[in-house]
């Protein structure tokens, strides 16, 4: 169904006493059915964050016929708005809020929260992620070394020892987590425990399998966390959790995952986040690692041959030159993008091509400058593009060469070849594809820009602006959970 023509039925509807749009969601109380929610900081002297939102139709911040003059999420008032998990097909989102490290979830349907999750560790979350049915919560904090997790299946928080933790990364299934230290070349997964696990590790540390990190609470725990394999080689006590030689990356960054579940794309960020050889994507078999009590089945690999247990293999590892820091998967395609060390001892941006249909690398493609192993952006759009967004990009190879530079970068598929690098205009935080509409919304510099997929071209945004610091950006009608740019 057209924009359009999903524009026009709800209108239609609503005017019917109706109150559903396309795929049975339930119409808001804006009437608005293209809607972009903006994450927004310090939007007045005395809010420190709001979630504006505006119809990516007209491109407009009230409503079309005028009798509305703005839209926003109620009830929303946390501290300093960053990232948004946008999960469409749910209905909801759920907005990280830097300033007072709160957790919302946001209903899509009444443009509402229900206010802020309770029960995380710390106000400084690096990292942080919930499932589409909201029954499990992930968040690293570096500030405090504590991997948190909420369980809403029994009503615990549960915080896991981890020194430098800051990053997560969960499948979307809901049922894996894996966790990641900075400057370190090991992984670590989450698992919950049985009710004879937890009368079995209730003795402390020593009753513990020896690749646990640590298990919470102490006397009785509900869920543990495991270093990928034994530091000591095996255990044969605990072999579904621990068998084989340790598993060692090259500064793992974060996991992207196949689509049907079964695969983990480890991407290790190597030379870019400081350790000594080039950047490469671990395959490793998610099935081992599922948290979800007697749901997990064989064994993790191990890094070379010969293993210590016959039933497992070596990792498969495919080497990433450009670089690897943060990668999107699309079918039998992984799209990897990272920031390559130079002679000059600057970096420069690239995007790799991975066929995975056997593993196999393309050559680096030049994209935009960024910080090396910073959070960016990557996001599919109508016409067959990717848009690829960074921070920093102003300390680069580009900008110090003069080159064509900025933090955009518009990506076609079909040729993959860059087809523009936007104009900086400041760190880019957030990518919305307002898919249907051919044109993708940004959070650039603090401020909301318009891009068509088309050509690349801009488009007025004086109607979108905002007051205060756009720092993220979401198509909350979009068509499935793909649609975001956090992952």
């Amino acid at each position: 169904m057209s924009a359009a023509g999903a524009l026009l039925i709800a209108t239609v509807l609503a005017g019917c006493g109706k109150t559903t749009y396309f795929a049975g969601r339930t119409l808001p109380p804006s009437g608005l059915t293209n809607r972009v929610m903006i994450a927004v900081q310090n939007p007045s002297a005395i809010t420190r964050g709001a979630l504006v939102i505006v119809d990516a139709y007209y491109d407009i911040r009230f409503s079309y016929d005028s009798k509305l003059g703005s839209f926003s999420i109620s009830g929303y008032s946390n501290a300093l708005p960053t990232t948004i998990q946008n999960m469409p097909e749910e209905q909801q989102g759920a907005v990280y809020g830097s300033g007072d490290g709160s957790l919302n979830i946001i209903n899509y349907a009444k443009e509402s929260t229900g206010g802020a999750q309770k029960g995380l560790n710390g106000s400084s979350q690096s990292s942080i992620f919930t499932t589409r049915d909201q029954s499990y919560t992930f968040a690293a904090s570096q500030s405090t070394s504590v991997l948190t997790i909420l369980d809403r299946t029994n009503g615990g928080s549960y915080g896991l020892s981890l020194p430098g933790v800051y990053r997560v990364s969960v499948n979307p299934g809901g049922s894996a987590a894996m966790a990641f230290v900075q400057n370190s070349n090991y992984a670590y997964y989450a698992r919950k425990l049985t009710a004879s696990q937890t009368l079995s590790y209730s003795g402390g540390p020593s009753s513990w399998p020896k690749a646990a990190m640590d298990c919470e609470p102490l006397n009785a725990p509900g869920w543990c966390l495991f270093q990928m394999q034994s530091p000591d080689n095996k255990d044969p006590k605990y072999p579904d959790l621990s068998y084989g030689a340790p598993l060692v990356f090259n500064r793992p960054i974060k996991a992207v995952f196949s689509p049907d579940g079964g695969t983990a794309y480890v991407l290790n960020c190597g030379i870019e986040c400081g350790g000594t050889t080039v950047a490469s994507v671990s395959l490793l078999p998610v099935s081992p690692m599922i948290f979800l009590a007697n749901q997990s089945s064989g064994l993790l690999p191990c890094n070379t041959a010969p293993c210590s247990n016959p039933l497992t293999k070596p990792t498969v590892t495919v080497a990433i030159p450009g670089g690897a820091s943060n990668a999107l998967i699309d079918t039998s395609t992984m799209y990897v993008i990272g920031q390559q060390l130079q002679a000059d001892g600057l970096f420069s941006g690239n995007l790799t091509v991975v066929n995975l249909a056997n593993n196999t690398a393309s050559s680096p493609v030049s994209i935009s400058d960024g910080a090396p192993g910073a959070m960016s952006r990557i996001i599919e759009a109508d016409d067959n593009t990717l848009w690829i967004g960074m921070t920093k990009c102003t300390n680069g190879e580009r900008y110090a060469k003069s080159l064509p530079y900025g933090c955009l970068t518009m990506f076609d598929r079909s040729s993959n070849s860059v087809k523009m690098i936007e104009p900086y205009l400041g760190d880019l935080t957030g990518i919305a594809s307002v898919t249907n509409l051919h044109k993708v919304y940004v959070a650039q510099g603090g401020q909301v820009y318009i891009y068509t997929t088309t050509d690349g071209r801009s488009l007025d945004n004086q109607y979108v602006t905002v007051t205060g610091t756009a720092y993220d950006v979401a198509y909350i009608d979009g068509l499935t959970d793909g649609n975001n740019t956090v992952y």
